[in-house]
């Protein structure tokens, strides 16, 4: 018994396997086909690209406005930096030194004796200040930094000092011992700077109510309430006048460390009865 050959039907030339596998006609490849696809999809990416930097540069608009919010925000009601211009508060604070002062003082907490303050001027404590030998775009550049706390405000319109006496306090220099004292009690000042004297001057003065008597650790060598008397606020602090209190030195690393008060030093003051 012999196979007979299967029936042989009619064979697809090359024109239709061409149409069946890419639906080209015969003048075009594969090759080609696949080339066209690859142009097509790379259209989009082309439309993306854009986009995309579009998209990035608003992102990254976003943040640094929101930095800068921030820290605004933080410098008006938190913390702000300030530069210690001057040698009146040596040995505590040296000139050059970077503090962080906490906005919260006074407001949210009380002005306590032996507190280091940052406060602006209140009239003629502090002479005209020297002009900046910079560029007015440098100068802006700087005040805006500074306006939004990026950088340390400078020596413009404050002082810094220790606060001695609080509303209704009696300050009296010098006792038989050379101290001053609050309130009838006399205080032994471990914050002044090594051999100063707690005044060369005598004064005798009770402190007004909202006002704030105020003098530098280095004795003989500070601008301070002593000395103002004959200014606006008669030598005291108006309450409103304090930015804050300064709590942390930050720079220059080597003096980095906490502003602590000194309580005992007041500790046996008493209070005045109201």
């Amino acid at each position: 018994m012999t196979d007979s050959a299967p029936p042989r039907g009619p064979q697809p030339d090359a024109g239709t396997e061409r149409a069946a596998l890419g639906g080209r006609d015969d003048a075009e490849s594969p090759h080609e086909d696949l080339a066209d696809h690859r142009a097509e999809a790379d259209e989009p990416a082309r439309e993306q690209r854009p986009a995309r930097k579009g998209s990035l540069l608003r992102e990254t608009a976003i943040i640094v406005v929101s930095a800068l919010v921030l820290s605004l925000l933080i410098k008006t009601f938190l913390v702000q930096a300030f530069f210690i211009p001057s040698a009146s508060m040596e040995d505590t604070l040296v000139e050059g030194d970077r503090v962080m002062v906490s906005r919260l003082v006074p407001g949210a907490f009380d002005v306590h004796r032996g507190d280091v303050v940052v406060f602006k001027d209140p009239g003629g404590w502090l002479p005209p200040p020297a002009p900046q030998d910079e560029s007015p775009v440098s100068e802006a550049v700087r005040a805006a930094l500074t306006f939004v706390g990026l950088l340390p405000q400078d020596t413009g319109e404050h002082l810094i000092k220790r606060v001695v006496g609080v509303p209704g306090d009696h300050v009296v220099c010098c006792d038989a011992e050379g101290r001053v004292s609050v309130n009838g009690e006399p205080i032994d000042e471990t914050y002044i700077k090594p051999g100063s004297v707690p005044s060369q001057d005598e004064f005798d003065r009770t402190v007004p109510e909202d006002m704030l008597f105020v003098m530098g650790d280095n004795r003989q060598n500070s601008a301070d309430s002593r000395y103002n008397t004959g200014k606006p606020g008669g030598g005291f602090v108006p309450m409103g006048n304090v930015v804050g209190t300064a709590f942390v030195k930050v720079w220059p690393l080597s003096h980095l460390g906490l502003l602590r008060n000194p309580g005992d030093v007041f500790a046996d003051v008493p209070e005045v009865e109201p």
